[in-house]
Formats: C-alpha cells, structure tokens, sequence
C-alpha cells in the first residue's frame, strides 16, 4: 500500500532543505560583505535622509550611479527567491507571501544596517535600507510566482499519476487479471 503524498511530501523535503543551505550560505556571504571592518583613512557621516545617497550616485553619472545602486538591489535580492523556498509552500496567496517576503528582508536589512553601526569603516545609510527591500521585492516578483504555478502544475501532473496508478490497481484486483489466450499454431 502506498503512503498517502509520499511523492509530493518527499519533494517538498527536498525543496526546504534546499532551500534552507540556500538561504544560509547566502546570509553568510551578506554577513561577510557587510559586517567586516574596513581599513579606511576616512569615514563620512552616516546617511539617515531618504534618496541622498542615491541622489549624490545620480549625480555621479549614469555608470556610478548603475554600478552603486545595482549593488544595493542585489546584495538581498536572492531572498526574494530563497526565503518562500525554504518555506516550501505552493498554495498560498501571491500577496501574502510578498508581504511576508519583503517584510524579512526588510527586517534583516534593518538588522544588517544596526550591526553595521559598531563596525569600523562600515556607515549606516538609510538608502541601502530601501534599495535591498526593493531588491527583494523585485526578485520575488519576476521569479516566485511563475515558480509556484509550474510547481503546482507538476505536483497536479504526479496526483493525477498516482490517482491513475490506485484505480487501475483496485481494476485489476476486484476483476482479476484479463485471461490470455495462448495462440495456436496451425497444424501441418
């Protein structure tokens, strides 16, 4: 007798776990980035008004300006991805779970911005707040919900399989199998 979802359960195991590594090895390498103290001559002030800093990259020239504010989108942006992973939930509202998302990654770059107050070198500027929120929100955007619908078309795909597999089993067990008749040669 077959588990009830022991196809879907097993996957959905595999997907967390993923998921999961995913998600950790990311936070460290963020953590790597973010938090080690720099050697620097000089440290400016940090930055608590909103879009200064992306103003003073603007003015920088569109290069610099790509280059710095790109930084900021992506330094969160797998967590837009890896955080509902981990999760490992396919049936869940696509608004719910971009609040969720972006509410953590707000959360842990607010965290990340605090740490970085006791940092040598590292400044806190209100800007990257927003540009790794951004990030997050982007990339769940462009990438979750696409994700879940194959995901649920597949996990569909593998119920019916399976549903299949169960009738034609109860089939062939109430019934009994199908006689076969032996061919018979012709006789010489």
């Amino acid at each position: 007798m077959q588990r009830q979802g022991s196809d879907g359960s097993s996957a959905v195991i595999r997907f967390r776990a993923t998921g999961s590594v995913l998600l950790v090895a990311h936070l460290a390498l963020v953590a790597w980035c973010t938090l080690r103290p720099l050697d620097v001559p000089w440290v400016s002030a940090a930055n608590l008004r909103p879009f200064a800093s992306i103003r003073a990259d603007l003015a920088l020239g569109p290069e610099a300006a790509a280059r710095a504010i790109g930084k900021g989108l992506l330094l969160l942006a797998p967590l837009g991805v890896l955080l509902p992973l981990a999760g490992g939930r396919l049936a869940v509202s696509p608004l719910l779970s971009l609040l969720r998302t972006v509410a953590a990654g707000a959360l842990l770059s607010l965290g990340i911005e605090l740490l970085q107050t006791g940092v040598p070198g590292q400044v806190v500027d209100v800007d990257s707040l927003l540009l790794n929120t951004v990030g997050v929100a982007l990339a769940h955007v462009a990438v979750v919900p696409a994700a879940r619908a194959v995901l649920r078309h597949r996990a569909e795909m593998l119920r019916r399989a399976a549903a299949l597999r169960r009738k034609e089993a109860s089939e062939e067990t109430t019934q009994g199998r199908t006689p076969t008749i032996p061919r018979v040669g012709i006789a010489p």
